[in-house]
């Protein structure tokens, strides 16, 4: 399965808290490959590399291509133990 890295080196993960453009948030969902979820595999189809959907405050829900992971998305912290 793809992996998506922040510029600092590491691996994006579902619940990371996040910074983007200044504002705190954290990752939503990652899609990597198919899932057989239509919702999921939209984003693939759109963006076939896939990517990353962040939501950050001020900016709400943000899909990310992997082209897009560039020095505005920071990360902070893993959300270990996190409830979704």
């Amino acid at each position: 399965m793809k992996r998506f890295k922040y510029l600092s080196g590491q691996e994006v993960r579902l619940d990371d808290r996040i910074i983007y453009h200044g504002e705190p948030g954290a990752v939503e969902f990652i899609v990597a490959g198919t899932t057989g979820d239509p919702s999921n595999d939209w984003y693939l189809e759109q963006f076939p590399g896939g990517g990353v959907m962040i939501v950050a405050k001020g900016f709400g829900s943000v899909f990310l291509s992997e082209s897009d992971i560039d020095e505005n998305l920071e990360f902070v912290s893993t959300n270990q133990g996190s409830v979704t």
